[in-house]
């Protein structure tokens, strides 16, 4: 993953008139690493949005989730794989843009990582072994940009990444 470029979220006049700060991609980072909850928007074919809860796990610079290609949310993605994703809180936000798609068979070192990293949800009964995406299910999601902040007023900050 490029280290992404670090500038401020254009609020209007009035919202954050003198951030002091800004956050780190390693803070976002640990915040994507510990969450085990997020929402993924995407949108249906006749352009309403489609919100969803996520478990995701962030393994090399990508969030990665699985679930039956037969969700409306994988329809959706399917036409159009533009998509938002964000974390549960909304005083320390973490709202991402980017790009969503069927990860395909992973690679056994991948298989592996994501194996460990699922284990955060082991308390809810879910612990997928390292080649249970060989059949598929298993999607990824590139982000494309951030806005996040733990403190609004003081420390919101973007971040964009290059294509690659």
């Amino acid at each position: 993953m490029n280290t992404p470029k670090v500038t401020r979220p254009k609020f209007p006049k009035g919202y954050v008139d003198k951030p002091v700060s800004f956050l780190t991609w390693d803070w976002v980072a640990a915040q994507l690493t510990e969450s085990k909850h997020y929402w993924l928007c995407s949108v249906r074919p006749n352009g309403k949005p489609h919100v969803v809860p996520r478990w995701c796990v962030y393994v090399d610079g990508k969030i990665y989730y699985d679930g039956s290609p037969e969700t409306r949310h994988a329809r959706n993605i399917e036409i159009n794989p533009h998509i938002s994703l964000h974390l549960e809180s909304g005083s320390e936000a973490i709202i991402l843009e980017g790009i969503a798609e069927p990860a395909g068979k992973p690679s056994p070192e991948l298989g592996k990582k994501l194996s460990q990293a699922y284990k955060k949800y082991k308390g809810f009964g879910y612990a997928p072994k390292s080649n249970s995406w060989d059949g598929g299910g298993l999607f990824v999601f590139t982000p494309r940009q951030c806005i996040a902040w733990s403190n609004f007023t003081q420390d919101p900050t973007k971040f964009i990444f290059e294509v690659e």
